[in-house]
């Protein structure tokens, strides 16, 4: 059995998977309502709750598997990309629970994580295939050739998809977490009201920085009172536009790389809109969408295992390379 931790960003998670792909718990303790007064996430204060929370949620991982440490053949643990602060408390939590025990321990990053989703549970999906990866820190096409190895063709050259529904959520007042309260409130509202511009930037890569921009001055043109009327009409045309530069571009890279068989990750796979959309892509089930330690245990069976005590000067990273 693999013992899962994932600290990235605002979710503090565990998760006891075995090497078959079974789930046999997963717990996530998300800080949404800590940083909804801010308007989004504030790395100090998510570093500080995740200290707080890393404990309690591996022993509930475990107690809710049915199993304890003493059973536990492996710790996987997010490495990065994410928050640094935030990633060392996890790393800092894994390597602690692995020297203790004399256990491998198995850095993962973050966005091969997502990727591992596809391979869980009785029916996982098999290499290769084609998988956009849209989240609140990054939106990415990759071409996924085995378990465990992908080539990025296409990623995002400002804003990710996660956060221009964030933003788009702020300037129409709806507060933070922005993707699900856009999804929601699109579901009133007429798509076409507004005709809000994809950008089409160079090979495969993704812009979304233009698109908030012109959702700020519609927002003004309106008015406050008439953009506070037709704020369904707004979310649902501004959803729209996300939704046709995400699916644009995934039909562009299947067909520069031949790849038919689609899939979907992230916290963006659980937008209503985006699945109606691609209808024959594989999406990762909801409750794996945003981040979760479920992933990293999957992902960590594809990927070679440090032995003890190796991983001891293990540091965390913030960006892709």
């Amino acid at each position: 059995m693999i013992l899962g931790i994932e600290t990235s960003c605002d979710e503090t998670a565990a998760a006891v998977v075995t090497d078959d792909g079974r789930v046999l718990s997963s717990i996530v303790s998300s800080q949404a309502e800590l940083h909804a007064r801010y308007g989004g996430v504030v790395p100090e204060v998510a570093s500080r709750r995740h200290l707080d929370l890393v404990a309690p949620v591996v022993r509930e991982a475990l107690e809710s598997a049915g199993t304890s440490l003493d059973r536990i053949e492996r710790v996987a643990v997010t490495q990065g990309p994410g928050l640094v602060g935030a990633l060392l408390v996890g790393l800092s939590a894994a390597k602690a629970l692995a020297w203790a025990r004399r256990l491998p321990l198995v850095p993962m990053d973050h966005l091969e994580g997502h990727v591992a989703t596809l391979y869980l549970g009785r029916d996982p999906l098999e290499p290769p295939f084609l998988c956009l990866l849209a989240s609140g820190g990054h939106t990415l096409l990759l071409a996924v050739s085995e378990h465990g190895r992908s080539e990025r063709l296409g990623t995002t050259l400002d804003d990710a998809a996660g956060e221009a529904f964030d933003k788009g959520a702020r300037l129409l007042g709806l507060g933070y977490p922005g993707g699900a309260a856009i999804d929601r409130i699109a579901r009133e509202g007429d798509p076409a009201a507004f005709q809000f511009p994809v950008a089409r930037v160079a090979g495969l890569d993704f812009s979304f920085s233009g698109l908030k921009t012109a959702l700020l001055y519609a927002v003004r043109e309106l008015g406050e009172e008439e953009a506070e009327r037709r704020k369904a009409d707004l979310a649902a045309s501004y959803q729209r536009a996300i939704v046709r530069a995400l699916t644009q571009r995934v039909r562009e890279a299947s067909l520069v790389t031949g790849l038919d068989r689609l899939a979907v990750v992230g916290g963006v796979a659980a937008n209503s809109a985006l699945r109606s959309a691609l209808p024959d892509a594989r999406f990762a089930p909801l409750d794996l969408c945003t981040d979760n330690a479920a992933m990293i245990a999957s992902g960590a069976r594809y990927v070679d295992a440090l032995p003890y005590p190796r991983y001891l000067a293990l540091d965390a990273y913030a960006s892709l390379a």
